[in-house]
């Protein structure tokens, strides 16, 4: 009886080593940038969505539907329309491979590079309360890029069609968004 209880003791040990610790966790939803810019709009928050919508990358999903990204998707060897090309997706849009469950009503694709293509998917970390703190929304799947060029030239590279060299110093101070102290 003894060596049944320690088997059985040693066998859900290994299981619990061998299998993940949450076997109910879900991936973090999308929310969009109206949900993120609720909050991220006024002066006190830096106006980083007036910041976004200001930028290129606010435009990103739009050029794709341009007959010039249909050329280049064609040139390419690609048969589909840019907007239809996972090639030229990955840079230009956000959750367009996700599985629709984890799509907010008010997230829109057509958003292109939005706050969730560079901060992660916001449904855990979109409270608040969770904001407040920097440590809980990283808890929450928030990310910060402590590399960010690195992080940019994931798009910003040679690869893309329409490469013009990348200044990240340059770029960056056109879209920079931070929380002024105070």
């Amino acid at each position: 009886m003894l060596k049944k209880v320690l088997f059985t003791f040693l066998f859900v040990g290994i299981l619990a080593f061998v299998l993940p610790t949450n076997l109910s966790a879900q991936p973090y939803g999308y929310e969009g940038t109206q949900v993120c810019g609720m909050c991220h709009k006024t002066e006190k928050a830096g106006q980083q969505l007036k910041i976004w919508q200001e930028s290129k990358h606010a435009q990103a999903y739009k050029t794709l539907l341009t007959p010039e990204a249909d050329k280049i998707a064609a040139e390419k060897g690609f048969k589909t329309k840019a907007v239809e090309t996972k090639e030229c997706l990955k840079c230009h849009a956000t959750g367009y491979d996700v599985d629709k469950s984890l799509i907010g009503t008010k997230f829109k694709v057509e958003d292109g590079v939005q706050c969730e293509s560079c901060h992660g998917a916001g449904s855990a970390y979109k409270a608040m309360a969770v904001m407040k703190s920097r440590e809980e929304s990283i808890k929450k799947g928030m990310t910060f890029h402590e590399d960010k060029t690195k992080y940019c030239v994931g798009c910003h590279n040679p690869e893309s069609p329409t490469y013009k060299e990348f200044k990240f110093e340059e770029m960056w101070k056109k879209i920079e968004h931070k929380v002024p102290k105070g």
